[in-house]
């Protein structure tokens, strides 16, 4: 049961008030906010997101992301870790191209300390020994060449999840999809290949079941594994389709891919034209235990889904959009239903010109608010109830340039990254921390209790800009400890949630 009571309607755009996070967060009974550290790494970027464990013992959360040079250029500092305490790299590893996905945790070696298993582009998938960084497994596509259905798997991966262990030795396996070729034009339907969903053996790498696509498309979108009450098998969420090729959600079960049968998925939602790219959510919002899903097409069109029956509750269209954003997931209105927050891009890609954030009331899906800040952005929001009022607040990162420009045309002349706070009770947007000359094209931050001193951190990352929005000449990364007392972990702290698996199970 959430504490919430505030209620609100949004008219218009919200009024945006230029204050700093001191104002923002009086009365919260500490100190000053204040930049802990921040660590400059050069000639390389990321398209991850900051994801944390305590990798070294000292009882502070280290960071951990995905980075790179630029596409399909190969970095020694394709991972990388940093102190939590001081933004010191702890150590890094090479990559072959770009690590867009972000950390999963779990401790293969049995020293204590997670160890990490993340992946990227060309394809690069790897357990790393999380005090080291050393390579445990890694992915070989050239050594399933001519397998049929893994011969499909040598593009990218995604973020993977945690699945029940699935061949009985006493750890649980991994659950992650490979697809999408970068190399084929937007617009053509040749050189598209089946997008394939793999489980791992997280103690060895080995590939333990695969299964491609149901309806041979490509996939790109990140899957959502659960079980739902009573059942004694998981529940599959996955996607379909890219920028300008048909999609599908899907729901099936875990054994029907340990069975090689993901034939027999079901079609939660369809879209003409777009597919099925930002990871969807599972949150209960019919009060009935169940979790249900909510997912955004490319086209921005919304689905609801009722996780006890597959109806859909509600759907939701924004019209001359496009998104690859996935939800935040708070408590935004004034009921006990989750709500859902995301930003879209305004016309098409790549000539973007503009977002809109959008909140829906995860009650009937309508637009409880809607406001234009910045260009376009693949990042997402995270949440939490910073002010104490029982509504929750959402912290996401906005870009400022001339939008006119799109995003991959000529290059801006000047661009400012600003992370801030929106205030859906109030209808209110604050500045947490802003820098000209810097953008933030798709890492989503991160928000906890870093040092476990009862006190909101923020960690954030920003990128040099001197030439087109998507080359990477370099990164700062930040931590910043804030006055505002930790009520309750945050459900909502990382992209996908705390624990990066797209789930919402608020902490009681």
């Amino acid at each position: 049961m959430r504490s919430s009571t505030a209620k609100f309607q949004t008219k218009g755009s919200p009024r945006i008030l230029v204050i700093c996070l001191l104002i923002l967060l009086a009365g919260c009974g500490k100190k000053n906010s204040k930049l802990v550290w921040n660590e400059d790494i050069s000639l390389i970027g990321s398209q991850s997101s900051p994801r944390t464990a305590d990798l070294n013992g000292d009882g502070i959360l280290d960071i951990v992301m995905g980075a790179g040079k630029n596409e399909y250029q190969h970095s020694d500092q394709g991972i990388v870790a940093f102190d939590g305490k001081t933004g010191k790299l702890l150590w890094q590893q090479e990559s072959p191209d770009q690590v867009f996905g972000s950390a999963t945790f779990y401790d293969i070696t049995g020293d204590g300390i997670p160890d990490i298993l993340i992946g990227g582009r060309s394809p690069h998938f790897k357990a790393l020994n999380g005090k080291t960084g050393e390579v445990l497994w890694a992915y070989d596509h050239t050594a399933h060449a001519q397998d049929s259905i893994l011969q499909y798997a040598r593009f990218n991966f995604n973020n993977s999840v945690l699945i029940p262990d699935q061949n009985n030795d006493g750890l649980q396996d991994l659950l992650a999809l490979n697809g999408g070729n970068p190399k084929a034009d937007p617009y053509a339907t040749e050189n598209r290949f089946p997008g394939v969903l793999m489980v791992f053996d997280i103690k060895t790498g080995n590939i333990i079941a695969a299964d491609t696509m149901p309806d041979g498309k490509e996939s790109y979108m990140a899957p959502l594994c659960f079980a739902q009450p009573g059942s004694t098998d998981y529940t599959l969420i996955f996607g379909t389709g890219g920028e300008t090729i048909d999609g599908r959600l899907y729901m099936a079960r875990l054994s029907d891919l340990m069975n090689q049968e993901l034939r027999n998925a079901k079609v939660l939602a369809s879209e003409k034209g777009h597919g099925f790219i930002a990871p969807p959510v599972a949150a209960d919002i019919t009060n009935d235990g169940f979790l249900d899903i909510v997912a955004i097409s490319h086209g921005s069109s919304v689905f609801a889904i009722d996780g006890k029956d597959q109806k859909v509750l509600w759907s939701q269209s924004i019209k001359n959009t496009e998104c690859s954003n996935s939800f935040a997931v708070g408590y935004f209105t004034a009921d006990d239903i989750p709500d859902f927050f995301t930003f879209v891009s305004k016309g098409q890609w790549p000539n973007s010109t503009g977002t809109l954030q959008v909140m829906m009331d995860g009650k009937d899906g309508r637009i409880a608010y809607m406001d234009s800040m910045g260009c376009t952005g693949f990042s997402s929001p995270v949440v939490y109830d910073i002010n104490g009022d029982g509504n929750d607040e959402a912290i996401i990162s906005i870009n400022e340039f001339d939008c006119a420009l799109g995003f991959t045309g000529k290059a801006p002349i000047t661009i400012e990254n600003k992370l801030v706070a929106i205030d859906f009770m109030k209808r209110s947007v604050q500045i947490i921390d802003q820098m000209q000359g810097f953008k933030n094209i798709f890492s989503t931050p991160w928000i906890g209790d870093l040092d476990d001193d009862g006190y909101l951190d923020i960690v954030h990352c920003q990128y040099y800009h001197r030439s087109d929005l998507l080359s990477f000449l370099g990164m700062r990364i930040k931590r910043i400890d804030t006055p505002i007392r930790v009520r309750n972990k945050p459900a909502w702290g990382a992209f996908r949630g705390s624990r990066g698996d797209g789930l919402f199970l608020p902490v009681q």
